[in-house]
């Protein structure tokens, strides 16, 4: 039986003429097969990143014409769609212009000195209809250079690519200017560090070599590259994020992200989690992740795994490339256990729900949702770890999490994906043992997790108080109200109240703003001084403005609770647990 014909592809081109005003031209080249009308979608949302963004509120000048130039009627018949009456020409011009002045990795940027295009907020495809090819060309401005994509090269001239389809086409940023490209191989598959913005303060040799040791561990942790190419896009404009695609990343970082330590860790670990995620997401995913539909939710409750663990992994590759010590990582472990256990959202939302409401609640959160949900990637993140430590536990070292990923992506990467049972199962095989109880309390359910037997397994131990000093008077407890607060025009604001605190518990608001304690002015930099003039247990009278109306709160102040979530090496391990935390800390020797 003969292969179907490869459709006609959608061909766009791209020019910048004023890139100062923030906008790229758009002409796309639409074949139609001859249908009356046809409909053109603009994605809604880009995968990764769970939000439905909208992007079409940047398009503009939507207008059509034949090949002989006629002008043919427009019609924008949804949010998100325009309808063009073809008269049954073959194929019809579409033009429009896009407006790009968003500093995120998902959206399009484009100033007088470069530009980041991203696929869903920049092309107008045909509704229901992604399979075709999609060819893209590049008019640059006067100074720019280059156009670097991981899309394939087309012939006939510079700055033309190819998508197989709009899946591939949404998937494959450009950046285009002048960016300084460092150029590695790991394996014989060349990857590269593509520094675009100010890189005159960051370090790109440095940078590339230690992505280099990043992506060697992600190789040694899977056995081998699911991608013929890589490009890390670092975009230095003293933004923040990433977002993981196919066969690339785009980062955002900061000029001096290489000068100090903690700024340049966490820099490597935003390019490690991306860079993980070659594996876990864009081909080892939840069955609900593809295809995708790009214009509506796609919600799923396997993002603990796919962005919890990718996480994990993410943080530990950094440690086992040699690249930080022991301590940074769990200085860093210590802040994902605190930040889940100072979440009162934690009793009340399980991960797999959290997954779930993303769309509505991760990227829309509000002065309430630390009471009421949970960061999937925090509590994923502390998961993976429990979960690895219990399968080590039962295992007594010979499988870990590892173990499962590496299996799961043996039976799931592909164009099906994995459920969430399925994905349990494969804990489960690896482990030996039914994980129904870590999945019911953990995934399901919002108990409290038991971080004892990963100590015990470990040697760690969460760091006690300090001790007072022999002689020293002891340190009197410090009052505590239980809210934030921020600073408006010189008004001290309260801007979130945590669940169960004396504030909560005794109705101070959101949004009050507040003037005294018993009776006595508090300015805006005194409120910690001002507590401290008090005791646990001791009854306050708090003014406050609410909506301009003075009024009286009576609180009875708590205590501060202790910050008992760092973990540190019990001076009491044994050998044994030494050598454990030691095997699990550092990636294996490779064999001969």
């Amino acid at each position: 039986m003969a292969d179907a014909p490869t459709p006609d592809p959608i061909r766009y081109q791209l020019r910048f003429p004023a890139p100062q005003t923030h906008y790229v031209e758009v002409e796309a080249t639409v074949p139609t097969g001859g249908q009356p009308a046809v409909e053109l979608m603009m994605a809604v949302w880009t995968p990764g990143s769970y939000l439905v963004r909208e992007y079409a509120r940047h398009v503009e000048a939507v207008t059509a014409r034949t090949a002989t130039g006629g002008a043919l009627a427009v019609e924008k018949c949804a949010k998100n769609r325009w309808r063009v009456a073809t008269g049954g020409e073959p194929q019809v011009r579409v033009s429009y212009r896009v407006y790009g002045r968003e500093m995120a990795v998902r959206t399009n940027w484009i100033d007088a000195s470069f530009a980041l295009v991203n696929g869903a907020p920049t092309f107008l495809t045909l509704a229901g209809d992604h399979q075709r090819p999609h060819e893209v060309a590049i008019t640059l401005p006067e100074g720019w250079q280059e156009s670097v994509t991981t899309l394939p090269a087309l012939a006939g001239g510079p700055h033309q690519y190819v998508a197989p389809d709009y899946d591939a086409l949404v998937d494959s940023p450009i950046v285009l200017g002048n960016p300084v490209t460092h150029r590695f191989t790991v394996e014989g598959t060349p990857v590269a560090l593509v520094n675009v913005g100010d890189t005159s303060l960051f370090d790109g040799a440095r940078a590339a070599k230690d992505l280099e040791a990043i992506v060697r561990e992600h190789r040694r942790f899977w056995g081998a590259m699911p991608y013929e190419r890589y490009l890390f896009f670092n975009v230095i404009t003293e933004a923040g994020g990433g977002l993981e695609h196919l066969d690339s990343s785009v980062l955002m970082t900061s000029r001096w992200a290489t000068r100090t330590k903690k700024a340049y860790a966490a820099w490597l670990q935003l390019a490690s989690h991306e860079h993980f995620h070659a594996w876990n997401v864009k081909r080892l995913r939840p069955v609900e992740l593809g295809p995708f539909d790009y214009e509506r939710e796609n919600p799923t409750r396997g993002l603990w795994v796919a962005e919890g663990i990718t996480d994990y992994y993410g943080d530990l590759g950094v440690r086992r490339a040699g690249l930080i010590d022991q301590a940074t990582y769990l200085e860093g472990l210590s802040e994902q256990i605190t930040a889940l256990q100072t979440t009162p959202g934690r009793e009340v939302q399980p991960v797999d729900q959290a997954s779930f409401d993303a769309w509505i609640r991760h990227y829309r959160p509000d002065e309430n949702s630390p009471n009421v949900a949970i960061s999937y990637y925090v509590k994923g993140h502390v998961l993976a770890w429990l979960l690895d430590m219990r399968i080590r536990q039962v295992t007594s070292g010979a499988t870990s999490l590892e173990d499962v990923m590496r299996e799961a992506y043996r039976l799931y990467a592909g164009p099906r994906g994995f459920t969430q049972a399925e994905f349990q199962s494969v804990a489960e095989t690896v482990a030996g043992i039914s994980l129904a109880d870590f999945w019911e309390r953990g995934v399901s359910g919002s108990a409290e997790l038991d971080y004892e037997p990963a100590l015990t397994l470990l040697g760690l131990r969460f760091k006690p108080e300090e001790p007072a000093k022999p002689g020293a008077p002891k340190e009197a407890p410090k009052a505590y109200l239980g809210l934030t607060t921020r600073v408006d025009a010189g008004r001290l604001l309260v801007s979130q109240v945590r669940r169960g605190t004396p504030a909560w518990g005794t109705g101070l608001n959101v949004d009050d703003e507040l003037i005294a304690i018993d009776d006595i002015r508090v300015l805006a930099d005194q409120l910690d001084a001002r507590l401290e003039q008090y005791v646990p247990g001791q009854r306050v009278r708090v003014l406050v403005a609410r909506r301009g109306r003075l009024e009286r709160v009576e609180v009875t102040l708590g205590q501060a609770p202790a910050a008992t979530w760092k973990l540190e090496v019990d001076p009491k391990a044994t050998e044994a647990q030494r050598t454990r935390l030691a095997e699990w800390l550092n990636a294996p020797a490779p064999t001969a």
